[in-house]
This record gives C-alpha cells, sequence and structure tokens, in this order.
C-alpha cells in the first residue's frame, strides 16, 4: 500500500509559520505537493495520546475535524483552519461535531457546547431543568453533564446531547433532561450515563451506545436495551442502506441487528477480538470500521481500518498508512475519500488506493 506524506495537519501549529485570521489561525506555507516529511517526529502531545475523534463536511463541502487537546480544524481542500479557546470556543477537547439545518457548526467539548454560525462562537453549558429547580451544570458537582460525547439532531429540528451523565434535550432557549419526560416508559430504569454514540434511524427510532447499559432504542413512547450475549459496552453505530443497525463492541467485534435480533458478525479471528470505535457505509456499499486492538500491549501495531464488502473483511491499512493504528474516526467525503482519523493527532485521506498522511 503506497503512502505519500503531503501536508501536516497538527505539527505545524508548533512551528512559527502560521498567520492569523479574524476568526481562526490559518496554516499556511505548507509544504509543496508530494514533498516528503520524516516519519517518526515527535508528537507534541504528552504520552501520544491526542485524538482525531470526530470529523464531519458541511454543506459548504469543507471538512471539520475535532482533537482532543488541540480544538477543531476547518479544511476548505487547500488549508488548514484551527481554531481553538483563542477564538472562542468553550474548550480545546473537542469530542463529538454536527451541522445543524440551519448550517450552525456545533461542538460537544468536555466544558459542554458551542456553536458557529460562521462568524462567532457561541457557548452553551448544558444546564436543565429538575422539576421547579434550576440545576448549572458547571457547577462543580455537575461537570460530568457538560461532556458531550455525542450529539444528533432529529428530523424535527430537536437537539439531543449525550454526555456522561445522561441524555438532554435543546429546543433552542431550554435543555430538559430525556429520562425526566413523564409518559416515557422505562421498564428497565436506563440510566443512560456514559454516552457514547446516537443516531436516529429510518423508522424514527433513536439509538443510544452506552459504556454500561449496551444498546438502547427509544421508539418515541418507550426506552429499551440490548446487551447481546452478556456485552454492555458498545461504541461504533450505524444503520445501513438496508435499515440493519451495526453496532461496535469494546473488545469483541461488531453485532448487527436485523429488526429482530443481534447478531454478532463473525468476519475475521483477529477482528473479532478490536474495539470498533467508527463504522461508516461508503457510496459503494461497503462498510469500514476504525478499531484499536483489545490487548492493550498490542495498541500500538494493530487495529487500523477495516473494509466488509458483505462477504469478507480486509485490513486496509497497513502499519506505516496511519500515524497510529487506533482509528477514532472515519468520514467519506463528496468526491468519495474516505479522512481517518487516528490516536497521536493523525489525519490520513485515503482514495482508494493511496493514503496521503496530512500529519507529521
Amino acid at each position: 500500500m503506497a503512502i505519500i506524506i503531503r501536508l501536516t495537519f497538527i505539527s505545524l501549529l508548533w512551528l512559527s509559520i502560521f498567520c492569523t485570521s479574524v476568526n481562526g489561525q490559518v496554516i499556511s506555507n505548507l509544504p509543496k505537493e508530494n514533498t516528503t516529511i520524516a516519519t517518526g517526529l515527535p508528537n507534541p502531545i504528552k504520552n501520544g495520546q491526542g485524538n482525531v475523534h470526530c470529523s464531519l463536511q458541511d454543506k459548504k463541502g469543507n471538512l471539520w475535524f475535532g482533537t482532543t487537546y488541540q480544538g477543531v480544524f476547518r479544511y476548505d481542500g487547500k488549508s488548514f483552519t484551527n481554531f481553538t479557546t483563542r477564538d472562542g470556543l468553550n474548550s480545546n477537547n473537542i469530542l463529538s461535531l454536527l451541522e445543524d439545518k440551519k448550517g450552525n457548526i456545533w461542538f460537544g467539548t468536555d466544558a459542554g457546547v458551542s456553536h458557529y454560525n460562521g462568524k462567532t462562537f457561541t457557548n452553551i453549558p448544558v444546564t436543565f431543568v429538575d422539576g421547579n429547580n434550576l440545576n448549572p451544570s458547571d457547577s462543580p458537582n455537575n461537570l460530568q453533564f457538560n461532556f458531550v460525547s455525542s450529539m444528533l439532531e432529529d428530523k424535527s429540528g430537536k437537539l439531543w446531547f449525550g454526555t456522561n451523565a445522561g441524555v438532554y434535550c435543546y429546543d433552542g432557549k431550554t435543555f430538559t433532561r430525556f429520562l425526566d419526560n413523564k409518559k416515557l416508559i422505562n421498564t428497565n430504569a436506563l440510566t443512560l450515563q456514559i454516552m457514547q454514540c446516537m443516531l436516529e434511524d429510518k423508522q424514527g427510532n433513536i439509538w443510544f451506545t452506552t459504556k454500561l447499559e449496551g444498546v438502547c432504542r427509544y421508539d418515541g413512547k418507550s426506552i429499551i436495551n440490548y446487551k447481546p450475549d452478556g456485552e454492555l459496552w458498545f461504541r461504533g453505530l450505524l444503520e445501513d442502506k438496508n435499515g440493519n443497525i451495526w453496532v461496535g463492541t469494546r473488545y469483541n467485534g461488531v453485532y448487527r441487528y436485523d429488526g429482530k435480533i443481534f447478531t454478532k458478525v463473525l468476519l475475521n479471528d483477529r477482528f473479532d477480538k478490536y474495539t470498533v470505535l467508527s463504522i461508516i457505509q461508503d457510496k459503494s456499499g461497503n462498510i469500514w470500521f476504525g478499531t484499536e486492538a483489545g490487548d492493550v500491549s498490542k495498541r500500538e501495531t494493530e487495529g487500523g481500518v477495516w473494509r466488509y464488502d458483505g462477504k469478507t473483511v480486509q485490513n486496509i491499512s497497513n502499519k506505516d498508512d496511519l500515524r497510529h493504528p487506533a482509528v477514532w474516526s472515519i468520514l467519506e467525503d463528496k468526491s468519495g475519500n474516505l479522512w481517518i482519523g487516528t490516536r497521536s493527532t493523525g489525519l490520513c485521506r485515503f482514495d482508494g488506493k493511496t493514503f496521503t498522511r496530512f500529519s507529521e
């Protein structure tokens, strides 16, 4: 597998070769096309734990990459613009990204949510109403409410925020705790704590992957959870073109739900021992998995990107293709390229044949 190291993504922040714009730091003076940069340079993030954690492509075609520790990067096809707390973000730890129907970009962080209208940032702590009491989530005892790991805008335009302390809905003015709905049927007394991912399926059901309560589904009236084979910790979440729900486990590969039962999809002996962090389906129908080795001793060498064509699964990435084999985010852009975000602030583009690295 060929790899081209073309543009620096994160590391250029640590070199004084950028200029400043009104709404962010534009990384300029990027290396010319096909300029090779030596690999294995020291990572600017302590212990290599900074992730390219999440990604999206907005309606204008810009690509957004949320990192832990270094804010968010916007790529317009020519240069990266870095937004941090200096530009108005409430934190540089970006955990989730969302573009709403109005074109605002939302950032879920460890300090609540921020949204960007193209000019300015607005920061919103997850302050919710509990009975007759207003609960500010920025108080010392409620910081867990501000850890926004996932976001969703449903078909009605309501925003959903998944946090370490449950799920909250926002109507543009007020936050409400989802489980406080008195009409909600919650037979299993679910708490939805330590949320991972959310999606709304074609039928209008809302799905949640959690760390403690398995896979949960809300059908508009009741919420139930599934724990296939006793699994509790799920992360990656996808509805495929046929309406099947795919969920990634912590150390046990993936399950697929066909509307009736969850089935363990035995794809590959090695893959089935990995944590599946992200799942997408491309325009051709292939399903892609971003993984991390379940065995801690193998996390620096195993994991990577896997492609499933409906019959077999194949590891597409070699050890030298990615900055790090732990893949947190995968995005297919409008041109069909895959953008792959990893630990150690790694970002690569895969065009179907070649990996191009956008980080040192």
